[in-house]
């Protein structure tokens, strides 16, 4: 398929898909899960470069994770936008905006929600653990089943089949009722995330989800219309190897 950018359709969704930019522990081949940490310099220019791709959109609600490095990436994406960017805080309701001023905000704000749902897989005893160390104490092959296959689960952590019955839910709940109302979506989210997502949407087998690769910064653009989905735009490859 070639992913060129195609006009969106009246009574058609669309999703943009972005991964946030590079983060410290990227940057320091460490094992990051859950653990929060902020992007690097690079990572703040990926997501600035982002950002100029996504304002040509106009999002009527946006969704993340509860990770910093997500944040950062969506804070810097929200800041091009002509529309201001409202935090939805589910159990701490004095922080959204009141009744009285729900009327007059709405046509200038883009709701904004997280979910741990969405964060990045949780890797745990390899969290905080240098990836080439790990490869020493455990072994390549085993390494690499935990980082990139579907099912296998490292010590203590989740794995991607994991990420996929956690992200699946929400995504059926809060985003489908939206693309189904013709809305158009932003998610900011990390690699194991969206690849859960992507799986379901570009149906891509179980042997072949661990060698898909997910650049920072880079969004994929979907259609959605009667219950299927389209990539019209962005890649993403199935060369990912080891590192």
């Amino acid at each position: 398929m070639n992913p060129a950018r195609r006009k969106q359709k009246k009574n058609t969704g669309a999703l943009v898909l972005l991964r946030h930019g590079e983060s410290r522990f990227n940057e320091l081949n460490v094992f990051t899960g859950w653990l929060d940490v902020p992007l690097t310099v690079k990572g703040i220019e990926e997501a600035h470069a982002a950002a100029r791709h996504c304002k040509q959109f106009s999002y009527d609600a946006v969704f993340t994770s509860h990770l910093e490095r997500a944040h950062e990436t969506l804070l810097i994406a929200l800041s091009y936008q002509k529309k201001t960017g409202v935090f939805q805080h589910e159990s701490m309701k004095q922080y959204d905006i009141s009744m009285h001023a729900q009327s007059l905000l709405e046509p200038i704000t883009i709701p904004v929600f997280t979910s741990r749902a969405l964060n990045e897989r949780a890797y745990g005893d390899l969290q905080g653990m240098d990836k080439s160390a790990a490869v020493k104490k455990y072994g390549d092959d085993q390494v690499f089943k935990w980082r990139r296959g579907y099912m296998d689960c490292p010590p203590r952590g989740e794995s991607l089949r994991d990420v996929y019955k956690r992200v699946m839910p929400y995504f059926q709940k809060m985003i489908v009722p939206r693309l189904q109302r013709s809305e158009t979506l932003l998610m900011v989210g990390h690699g194991n995330a969206l690849r859960a997502l992507i799986k379901f949407m570009d149906k891509i087998r179980d042997d072949d989800i661990s060698f898909v690769d997910l650049p920072f910064g880079h969004p994929l653009v979907y259609h959605y219309c009667k219950g299927a989905f389209e990539r019209v735009e962005g890649e993403y490859d199935f060369t990912r190897k080891l590192r």
